[in-house]
């Protein structure tokens, strides 16, 4: 049986009400060494790898229970290797897990288990997105590493793509996303999967919105996919949803799908896992797989907060762009280091609540960078 349905969440809130004022569990990074620090230990050590709030884990809580009665049931779960992903997953897989146990118990020894959502693929495809830069950006902590805090993580799964430690265009976070899509689909396809869950990041919630149903805006400004903390997407698929048909094929013509150029090896030097593509999109639909009906887009109404933490892709403030936009994302002109470092900046906002009844503002985001028209800390929202 092919995918249906593929379900995607955005982890929980990385901020928290205290005496009246947003606390963020935020890093920081100088644009000049590229070196992280964080005011808060991370679990795993690595400062751009923080855990939820308390009122992040509240919402993973509320998610979790939303999850488990989900039809169809999640049969495959993926997520982003960040702790912030694998912390929000929690919730939905313990309450899997008794709920299997329960009716294990109530049908008799011989009851046969699904073994649906027990474990979780840890794919890079749909980690966070950092900005092109010229020094490595800090990288999720190693399998074995998270295995320890998250038993459920299935360390026998190969990720299908891994981007550059040093960041991405946005042309380059398009073709990532895509390339993870195409890879999981055609496992689930292969596997008889259902329906598979996705946990990750606002960008790419957005980005993956786009691609699985070949919508992507005429304009820079509107606003399409949210990506609300927590928020639940729900696509469906139709005619023509099939991740092979954009697949590049070598001279055989096989799929080249794991023979990619710029390919990066990997702790393991059993196999090698590729880096995004380093060509740019021959057109704007290249990526794009299609297909995929769009049922509920970044869902809160099981939150008791609801929507927050939103984001939209607007025009960017002032800059040296070119006119020319690549993959419905304007692009830099020869960018100065600190031009692309702060990119990420620029393209992404963040509104208070609902989009449809609140002012947004362009914000700076939790990583200072000097002359980016940063808003104060009181003001500015967290990115992630």
């Amino acid at each position: 049986m092919p995918l249906e349905k593929i379900y995607v969440i955005r982890h929980g809130a990385l901020t928290a009400p205290i005496a009246g004022a947003q606390f963020r569990s935020n890093w920081l990074v100088d644009p000049v060494t590229g070196a992280y620090s964080a005011y808060i230990p991370s679990p795993t050590g690595i400062p751009a790898d923080p855990a939820l709030t308390s009122h992040g884990v509240s919402q993973a809580r509320e998610l979790g229970r939303h999850l488990v009665d989900l039809d169809p049931p999640v049969e495959a779960v993926y997520s982003s290797p960040f702790y912030r992903c694998l912390q929000t997953l929690g919730p939905f897989l313990r309450l899997r897990l008794q709920k299997q146990q329960h009716d294990r118990s109530a049908s008799g020894p011989a009851a046969g288990d699904d073994g649906v959502a027990a474990s979780i693929r840890l794919e890079h495809g749909i980690r966070e997105w950092f900005g092109s830069a010229p020094f490595s950006h800090p990288q999720p902590a190693d399998t074995t590493v998270l295995k320890s805090l998250f038993p459920a993580i299935d360390e026998d799964y190969v990720p299908i793509v891994v981007p550059s430690p040093r960041g991405e265009t946005l042309a380059q976070l398009q073709e990532r996303v895509a390339l993870a899509l195409r890879g999981i689909v055609e496992q689930c396809d292969a596997q008889g999967v259902r329906s598979a869950l996705l946990c990750t990041h606002a960008a790419v919630v957005i980005v993956l919105g786009r691609i699985l149903t070949g919508h992507v805006p005429d304009s820079i400004d509107a606003e399409d996919f949210c990506a609300y903390t927590c928020g639940l997407s729900v696509f469906h698929r139709g005619e023509g949803g099939r991740s092979e048909a954009s697949l590049p094929a070598d001279s055989s013509g096989r799929s080249s799908q794991h023979v990619l150029p710029n390919c990066w090896p990997t702790e393991s030097t059993s196999h090698v896992i590729p880096t995004v593509l380093t060509k740019r999109l021959a057109d704007l639909t290249a990526g794009l797989i299609g297909g995929w009906r769009c049922e509920l887009d970044s869902d809160c109404s099981f939150l008791s907060g609801g929507q927050e933490r939103g984001w939209y892709v607007p025009t960017p403030a002032p800059c040296r762009c070119s006119s020319s936009r690549d993959s419905a994302f304007r692009m830099w002109s020869s960018p100065t280091p600190f031009e692309a470092l702060a990119a990420r900046e620029w393209y992404f906002t963040s509104a208070r609540g609902s989009l449809a009844n609140t002012s947004t503002r362009r914000f700076a985001g939790d990583e200072s960078f000097p002359g980016s028209g940063s808003l104060s800390p009181g003001d500015a929202e967290s990115k992630l």
